[in-house]
């Protein structure tokens, strides 16, 4: 019987990707996705659940009574939205997912899409590093069986997209000379996805995978 996945960004860049893999897999017999705006995706395996505010959610909903894994993608660009707004979609959004599905489903592996540079000392000055660390040791310390906190550098777009901001469009031009000579800085969102949607069907030792742990990883998967 195949695992039953909770996914969420799943309109996102890596998160599309992931709920694309699950999809097409064998091992997984069915998917939630929790999204803020419709997909417009349909498929047999997939349940498409709307989700106006992660802080008010439907404990008792039936989708919470079998999760297998989660893929937490949600995720918000520095500077794209105030620093409470933040704050509230990088920390308090996953936690309260977290606590939910840990209390229904105690078996259950996360795989949070986390960063490079999150601090776990919670000191840094860089709002970014200060909310992934915090992020990282509120889940690290609830006692999933299975906790992964994935943490990449550039995110290369293998399918072309408006990039969010000027220093995104400067990094997709340097991508090409990054990937030669900083191979622990920079990974495609392919790569990506095949990492996180494979330790969370076949599992990991490393609790934090970091840049060059995501790569190696695609690599061993054959989806490079």
């Amino acid at each position: 019987m195949g695992k039953h996945v909770l996914i969420t960004g799943a309109t996102g860049m890596v998160g599309g990707l992931v709920l694309d893999l699950c999809l097409k897999s064998s091992e997984v017999s069915g998917v939630t996705s929790l999204v803020r705006r419709a997909s417009g995706i349909t498929h047999e395996k997939l349940s498409e659940v709307i989700i106006p505010d992660f802080l008010s959610l439907d404990e008792s909903a039936d989708y919470f009574s079998s999760v297998d894994v989660v893929y937490y993608c949600l995720g918000v660009y520095t500077g794209a939205v105030d620093r409470e707004l933040f704050r509230k979609i990088t920390v308090e959004y996953p936690e309260i997912l977290a606590r939910v599905v840990l209390a229904k489903n105690p078996g259950a592996t996360f795989c949070l899409l986390s960063g490079a540079g999150a601090d776990r000392t919670e000191k840094s000055r860089m709002m970014f590093a200060q909310d992934k660390g915090a992020v990282e040791n509120r889940l690290s310390a609830m006692g999933f069986p299975a906790f992964h906190a994935f943490r990449p550098g550039y995110i290369y777009p293998v399918t072309p997209r408006d990039e969010p901001n000027v220093s995104y469009r400067l990094m997709r031009r340097l991508y090409p000379v990054l990937n030669l000579v900083a191979l622990n800085f920079s990974v495609t969102s392919t790569d990506l996805a095949a990492a996180i949607f494979t330790v969370g069907m076949d599992g990991c030792k490393l609790e934090i995978l970091e840049n060059k742990d995501i790569r190696r990883l695609a690599g061993a998967a054959g989806r490079l």
